[in-house]
């Protein structure tokens, strides 16, 4: 069940809480996340191969690497 923590000040929301490696972000976050979901979901149904649009995976001014 998600939590709802304090980092800094800033409200938090944690969806896995009882895991070794937690999956946490505040509210900005959430509300991009909330604005592409259609995209997220596109890039879970496609194996990470679109996120609906024309444009090649990855965009502008991303490395091949996540971190």
């Amino acid at each position: 069940m998600p939590e709802i923590s304090e980092y800094k000040g800033n409200k938090l929301i944690c969806l896995n809480p009882g895991s070794k490696f937690t999956f946490s972000f505040g509210l900005s976050k959430a509300k991009m996340i909330l604005e592409n979901l259609d995209a997220i979901r596109k890039f879970v149904e496609t194996n990470g191969e679109s996120c609906g649009d024309d444009a090649p995976a990855g965009g502008e001014g991303s490395s091949a690497e996540p971190f």
